[in-house]
């Protein structure tokens, strides 16, 4: 079956985008959001360790980059909107889940739960815009939905910030369920049904893809705790390499791929693609650190925590409907070139001005803001490019995918570069294999010591920071020469 656009006027595709933009908003802003809850958790009667802190972070993002692929596919096939639907009961459920769990555990799977809900709401929020928006609108529908996706982890960050003002950190989790439940029914009611296409799924895939994803990332988190030449850490390495492999075999060979490697051969999709994963790496790896160091290091509430970034979504709420524009009177290379030195740039200020005025911290969140505003349009369009109309739930998918799990990397590599510097800055009695890894550990160990401690957590976020900073740089130059080279031979 193909796809038809419905004849929506302007108040009808108005409305249509708004739902979709507020779905997109709630899962990017839960990775957001959970991090302000970080110091909370970390002193709650959870009582989890360094790597489990990560995992509670990480495991909705891991599991929403492994699975927005496939859940995409499935709106091609079953319907955009009821995969969209059923995305949001799945979102309202883990979080009430996360909301009562007595547990670790039971946190854990809630979160779980929560990331399969947002892995089928994000790709086919992107499936629904293209095929319902008139042409005349769609450029501009999709630069907006871009924007949110950037301007939705501020959201969640001052909406967190809220919530919390209580103490109480289930609450974020409450509200996500609530929240979940009322952009289903303004998606029942506004949204029209798309057409499907018949498309085989990839369980095999699929399946090989989470293993080697989630092998990755626990050698990552488990490193410093474990040790990076542990059996633990150096097995997990050795099977995301080999599962990586085995993906890449059963892409080639099945009829109908979860992701067809193959399409990495254009020079265009890899750059915009990994430049997807790297701005995301960037800003994901800041809000993680971002939040517990406005918390500890300058001892800001933690609704003062979510304020505190609002400056990096200035730029975003000014500038991305001019990104366009931009893009057409200086080309797509130039204006990725000026996003990644604003990104890079930003995170290398701030991690010089961690003891400065918040002031000039704030200045830096800006120019982070900046690259946030040239990039994510420019790499949405340069993706949905890359693939043709009928697979635009593969399209939303892949930019979904690229994002969240920079999203994850971002999260674990900050956070164990984090973890290793504050643990090797502590005071010597604190020092050692059974020491403490978190701020909350050693702060209840020796209360006493409190500014040794802080101290050491603030020389954690200016490593983290600046290590970040150089990534985003190296990287972005090879996402720029990509797409420079796309161009020349596009044209």
């Amino acid at each position: 079956m193909t796809d038809t656009i419905p004849p929506l006027d302007g108040r009808r595709a108005s409305s249509v985008l708004a739902a979709l933009c507020a779905c997109t908003a709630l899962v990017i802003g839960f990775v957001a959001a959970i991090n302000l809850a970080v110091p909370m958790i970390a002193a709650s009667a959870l009582h989890p360790s360094s790597s489990e802190l990560l995992w509670i972070v990480d495991g909705y993002v891991v599991v929403f980059a492994c699975l927005v692929i496939p859940a995409g596919a499935a709106g091609d096939r079953f319907g955009r909107k009821g995969v969209l639907l059923a995305g949001l009961a799945a979102l309202a459920a883990g979080a009430a889940v996360s909301a009562l769990a007595p547990t670790v555990a039971i946190m854990l799977a809630g979160r779980v739960l929560t990331g399969i809900g947002a892995a089928l709401v994000l790709p086919n929020t992107m499936g629904v815009l293209v095929h319902t928006m008139p042409p005349a609108r769609r450029g501009r529908a999709i630069a907006t939905w871009a924007g949110m996706s950037g301007i939705g982890g501020v959201i969640g960050n001052v909406g967190g910030g809220l919530l919390m003002t209580t103490g109480d950190w289930r609450l974020l989790f409450v509200a996500v369920a609530l929240i979940a439940a009322g952009c289903a029914t303004w998606v029942a009611v506004a949204v029209p049904r798309t057409g499907r296409h018949s498309r085989a799924l990839d369980p095999a895939g699929t399946v090989t893809f989470v293993a080697a994803i989630v092998a990755l990332l626990a050698g990552i988190i488990e490193g410093p705790e474990s040790g990076w030449a542990s059996p633990l850490v150096l097995g997990c390495f050795a099977a995301a390499a080999a599962l990586l492999v085995v993906w890449v075999l059963i892409e080639r060979r099945v009829a109908h791929p979860m992701l067809d490697p193959r399409i990495f051969r254009s020079p265009l999709l890899s750059a915009a693609s990994v430049g997807m994963l790297v701005a995301f790496f960037a800003n994901f790896g800041l809000f993680y650190v971002n939040a517990s160091l406005l918390q500890y290091g300058r001892g800001f509430t933690v609704l003062e925590a979510g304020l505190g970034v609002v400056p990096l979504v200035v730029p975003v709420l000014a500038g991305v409907r001019f990104v366009p524009r931009l893009v057409s009177r200086i080309g797509r290379s130039a204006v990725l070139a000026l996003a990644f030195l604003a990104t890079s740039g930003g995170l290398l200020g701030l991690s010089t001005a961690i003891a400065q005025p918040y002031a000039v911290y704030a200045c830096w969140l800006v120019v982070v803001g900046i690259g946030v505003t040239l990039a994510l349009p420019t790499l949405t369009a340069e993706i949905t490019d890359g693939l043709p109309a009928e697979q635009a739930g593969v399209a939303g998918g892949l930019q979904s995918a690229t994002r969240e799990l920079g999203s994850a990397l971002g999260v674990a590599v900050v956070g164990t570069i984090l973890t290793a510097v504050f643990s090797g800055a502590l005071p010597a009695s604190l020092r050692g294999p059974d020491g403490p890894h978190t701020v909350a550990e050693a702060l209840a160990t020796a209360p006493a010591q409190r500014p040794e401690i802080v101290h050491a957590f603030t020389d954690g976020a200016a490593s983290a920071l600046l290590i970040t900073s150089l990534i985003a740089f190296a990287a972005g130059l090879v996402v720029v020469a990509g797409s420079a080279w796309a161009a020349r031979h596009t044209h």
